[in-house]
């Protein structure tokens, strides 16, 4: 073979040379517009993130001066008297959010586990997390329609059973139950949100090193020592991330909290009775509401996005925290 077919020993060619700067040159500029492109994307996102806080904001303002720091500790909400309070509501999203991550925890991470620990064959698991998928796909509205219709005749007769025989437990205490509770809102939230669970804890699961595994197994560990002492503290991150975001999730949702709550502007400490969430009472009255109502609704939801921002914060203290503890 000679040096002119393989190129070796050949004096540079000025045409070669000018063609590989110009593809450079090209993949640098697409480089830098692709990072500027992102950029400009990243800020349009919190341009718009901001521009809805200070609408709210300003919307709420009449309000806000009117009743100040007062509205959050108020229990009356009178449009007749404009007299306007939250405190119901705050109590009313708090409880329901926290008694919905009661049930959707333990079948989040159960599912998760079920999907990725090989607990059934891939004819089994796959329909179940194409199932779950698919919970997500269900709009809130129809969830509270199945609500009305299904669940609460299913479970009236066991409720009132609970309320006969354990009454005497404020969380369970009160008239017996009729229909929309406080404890229906948490139930239909939590099948709501345990898909956001079972999602990021698989994903979590499917990312840990198989050699963790594997180690603990070769150590003599059984399978459940191996889930226990190893996967979930691994990956207790990604867990806690999903268990923020769900939480998130529920103290945000307003279909269901609008049409299974009752509307009952009380605080009431027994689960089965009705009560009022933020999203709920906006919901309900933004349709109706003269000025200072609209502000005083404006400043509900001030409240509710300083109460996700704080869970928000609280999510990322304890993420880091984690993953300092896996590191």
């Amino acid at each position: 073979m000679t040096s002119a077919a393989t190129g070796y020993g050949s004096p540079p060619n000025p045409d070669i040379d000018v063609d590989i700067e110009k593809k450079a040159s090209l993949s640098r500029a697409v480089d830098v517009g692709f990072v500027r492109l992102t950029l400009a994307l990243a800020g349009f996102a919190g341009i718009i993130l901001i521009w809805v806080i200070l609408q709210t904001t300003e919307a709420a303002l009449p309000a806000i001066q009117q009743f100040g720091l007062g509205f959050l500790v108020t229990t009356r909400w009178n449009p007749v008297e404009n007299i306007y309070g939250v405190l119901p509501q705050i109590y009313g999203s708090l409880v329901t959010s926290l008694v919905a991550l009661i049930f959707a925890i333990p079948l989040g991470i159960g599912t998760a586990i079920f999907l990725t620990e090989g607990f059934a064959p891939k004819w089994v698991t796959a329909p179940i997390g194409f199932a779950v998928e698919l919970i997500v796909a269900i709009p809130s509205v129809v969830l509270g329609l199945w609500g009305i219709f299904v669940l609460i005749p299913a479970v009236r007769p066991i409720f009132r059973a609970i309320n006969q025989t354990l009454g005497w437990i404020p969380f369970l205490g009160g008239p017996a139950p009729r229909g929309p509770s406080l404890l229906i809102v948490a139930v239909v939230l939590g099948i709501m949100i345990s898909p956001i669970i079972i999602s990021i804890t698989r994903s979590t699961f499917e990312s840990l090193p198989r050699s963790l595994k594997e180690g603990a197994l070769a150590l003599g560990a059984t399978r459940w020592e191996t889930l226990l002492t190893v996967m979930i503290p691994a990956g207790l991150s990604g867990i806690v991330s999903s268990i923020m975001l769900a939480l998130g999730r529920a103290l945000g949702e307003t279909m269901v909290a609008a049409m299974l709550s009752g509307n009952a502007n009380r605080i009431n400490i027994s689960l089965m009775q009705p009560g009022s969430t933020i999203t709920g009472l906006i919901a309900s009255q933004f349709g109706e509401a003269g000025r200072l109502q609209v502000s005083a609704l404006m400043y509900a939801g001030v409240v509710l996005m300083v109460l996700t921002l704080l869970v928000n914060i609280v999510a990322e203290i304890i993420i880091r925290k984690f993953q300092n503890l896996e590191q």
